[in-house]
């Protein structure tokens, strides 16, 4: 049995490097890089979403362990999570939700790197146990996110019949990815999961994960597009991040089940906010036409 768990945990590993790297490539084939980088200047959004990423859901993440108590080295996991944002699986809640697929792609240019720099010194101020590397942590985000999302952009500019056609396979790739990805990482983490539900320590993710998605909603402003994009890219964690930081710095296997368990719950919530979300789309949509 453990064999086929780590067999599973594995395939679920890969499925994460594909889907990053295909979900990045697709926005570099469809998009130029004044599309994606174009919205940067805006500052008063870049600070919104600045804000709600950094210092509002580190937060919220503090206040749940503080009034959902859980062991230490759970804590340790939900804060982990809080503290990353910036993660390839925007990408596809948007195309579910039908919001602006390049602004998406414009938060994670802008909410990787920041993590990077911020979460190695805003880490161990909170958890001193905390062993976090910036390199550690930055090399894997550069090369299976920004790196991709570069290439992709270059196609775009250079070769744009060749980035046209590319940009159904690579979608089609990312799909057959995440699928893989909820699939293998569910089925390898049942046991963890049920121990969650019946000690009652996975209503913590939940819970950030419902108030992170309201305060990305809140902050997006009345631009019905941020405010979809900004409510998903400030709900879906950085767990890629969260993951490299909790088999690194923390010695405690039970900091990585949380920061699964988080990822899960993101899973179980936000494909359906999406889901709605392209509803209220459609409906608007209409009323406008």
């Amino acid at each position: 049995m453990s064999t086929l768990r780590e067999w599973l945990s594995g395939l679920a590993n890969l499925a994460v490097l594909v889907f990053a790297v295909t979900s990045m490539l697709s926005v570099g084939f469809a998009y130029s890089a004044r599309q994606i980088l174009g919205p940067l200047r805006d500052v008063p959004k870049l600070l919104r979403a600045l804000l709600a990423n950094f210092v509002l859901v580190p937060l919220l993440g503090l206040a749940i362990i503080r009034f959902w108590p859980l062991e230490r080295p759970l804590e340790a996991g939900l804060v982990l999570a809080a503290m990353t944002a910036g993660a390839p699986f925007l990408i596809k809640l948007t195309a579910v939700a039908k919001a602006e697929v390049a602004l998406s792609a414009t938060l994670l240019v802008l909410l990787l790197p920041v993590t990077v720099l911020y979460a190695p010194i805003a880490v161990p101020l909170v958890l001193p146990e905390a062993d976090v590397s910036v390199a550690a942590l930055a090399v894997p985000l550069v090369l299976t996110l920004l790196l991709p999302l570069a290439v992709g952009l270059l196609v775009h500019a250079r070769w744009r019949a060749l980035a046209r056609r590319s940009v159904p396979v690579v979608r089609h790739a990312s799909t057959v990815a995440l699928v893989v990805l909820v699939l293998g990482t569910t089925l390898a983490n049942i046991p963890t999961i049920v121990e969650l539900f019946a000690t009652g320590a996975i209503v913590a993710p939940v819970l950030l994960i419902i108030g992170a998605f309201v305060i990305g909603f809140l902050l997006g402003g009345r631009d019905r597009d941020v405010r979809h994009v900004l409510a998903l890219g400030t709900a879906q964690r950085n767990i890629s991040a969260a993951t490299v930081m909790a088999t690194q710095g923390f010695a405690d296997n039970a900091t990585l089940v949380m920061v699964i368990a988080t990822s899960l719950a993101g899973f179980g919530l936000l494909f359906p906010a999406a889901a709605v979300l392209r509803r209220i789309e459609s409906a608007a949509a209409d009323r406008d036409g």
